[in-house]
């Protein structure tokens, strides 16, 4: 279902330029004064034009390099001054919110942790009523859409107009190779559902290693999002948090300008009339598939009418093993990836055991 937000485009925030990717850069954490502004300074030479670093460091681990606090807004001031760049750090609670206006930071971010706690985003929301200023929310720690909904749904309430997102990966089990599983589809379906709302993606965060970071951006780029949120350190070497994913200034600018941008759209005619074939192709092909789902779950609906006779349980596992692996082997003649055959037939498996279960609840026939 389509969700409503009142949004201020974000080419009207008056910060990011065209054409894409609009690029965030700046540390993971403002360390000292000097490593802050020599940053910025490599950033700026070459266009950047927001400046992130984290001021509050959210850790899992007490003892952890946690920020310098509200001190590091001053070197942030700095930046602003000295290279004309926009600022932005990440809040969790109200106390940074009334820090940040204070010191005059031009974007705030919310981060994974904070976006899935609806009492900290109501906190946020409330202290950012009726201001002008821009903020990002990460998506939350697990792939919940309408979680990450809510917090937006909580700021825009506020008043907060100028919305956008980061997509940042997940916390998953098998995450690997990558620091947080990608979960495209859930950033695909967001689009979907908010049309109008501003993606940008993290690879730093998503990779957790630069040697991934030019593969997730082009990939965020193919999607069509609109910008890039991308950590960078005068001396990754050094860097008290995330060392291995931050990239040097000019490693940044090689990486940006590698990416290949694709447009959104095109009004060429022998585009439209192609694209407008295959888009019929896939809408018959996918009426279908509609058909066939309805005369297999007709199927499972016998088939728990015959074991609810023979008392007979629903499920058994040796079967599916056996069916799952099946399939697996037939879907590489077609070119389908294990993962995608696993996530279809399981999805169609605990349909059919809803139907059977369904079948069992009706009793025995007259």
């Amino acid at each position: 279902m389509a969700k409503t937000l009142d949004i201020v485009p974000v080419g009207e925030w008056g910060f990011f330029t065209l054409p894409r990717p609009m690029v965030i850069a700046g540390p993971c954490s403002a360390e000292s004064e000097e490593q802050v502004l020599e940053t910025a300074r490599g950033l700026a030479a070459w266009g950047i034009h927001m400046f992130r670093a984290g001021i509050w460091k959210p850790r899992t681990h007490p003892g952890c390099f946690e920020g310098v606090g509200t001190p590091g807004l001053k070197w942030l001031k700095k930046v602003k001054a000295e290279t004309g760049m926009k600022v932005c750090t990440e809040v969790a609670n109200e106390k940074h919110v009334y820090e940040c206006l204070k010191h005059g930071v031009d974007m705030l971010w919310i981060g994974a942790r904070t976006s899935a706690n609806p009492f900290l985003m109501q906190e946020i929301a409330d202290a950012l009523q009726d201001t002008d200023i821009p903020v990002l929310v990460k998506n939350p720690v697990n792939p919940d859409l309408d979680l990450w909904i809510g917090a937006l749904e909580r700021l825009n309430r506020a008043g907060v107009r100028k919305l956008g997102v980061i997509h940042r990966g997940f916390s998953t089990i098998s995450s690997r190779p990558y620091r947080n599983a990608p979960g495209w589809q859930i950033a695909v379906e967001l689009r979907t559902r908010i049309p109008e709302l501003p993606i940008f993606a993290d690879p730093s965060h998503m990779g957790g290693d630069r040697k991934y970071l030019q593969e997730l951006s082009q990939r965020a780029m193919d999607l069509g999002f609109e910008g890039l949120m991308i950590e960078s350190h005068c001396n990754p070497a050094v860097a008290l948090s995330d060392a291995k994913q931050q990239l040097v200034p000019s490693e940044l600018q090689t990486l940006i300008e590698s990416l290949i941008i694709r447009e959104k759209d095109s009004v060429d005619e022998d585009y439209r009339e192609g694209i407008g074939q295959l888009r019929s192709r896939i809408d018959y092909i996918d009426e279908d598939l509609l058909k066939e789902f309805g005369a297999r779950m007709e199927v499972s609906r016998k088939i728990g009418a015959y074991k609810r006779d023979h008392n007979v349980a629903i499920v058994q596992t040796t079967r599916w093993d056996a069916v799952m692996e099946g399939m697996k082997e037939k879907a590489r003649a077609y070119g389908l990836s294990e993962k995608f055959i696993e996530d279809v037939f399981n999805a169609i498996h605990e349909e059919s055991i809803r139907i059977q279960n369904g079948v069992l609840s009706e009793g025995p026939e007259a």
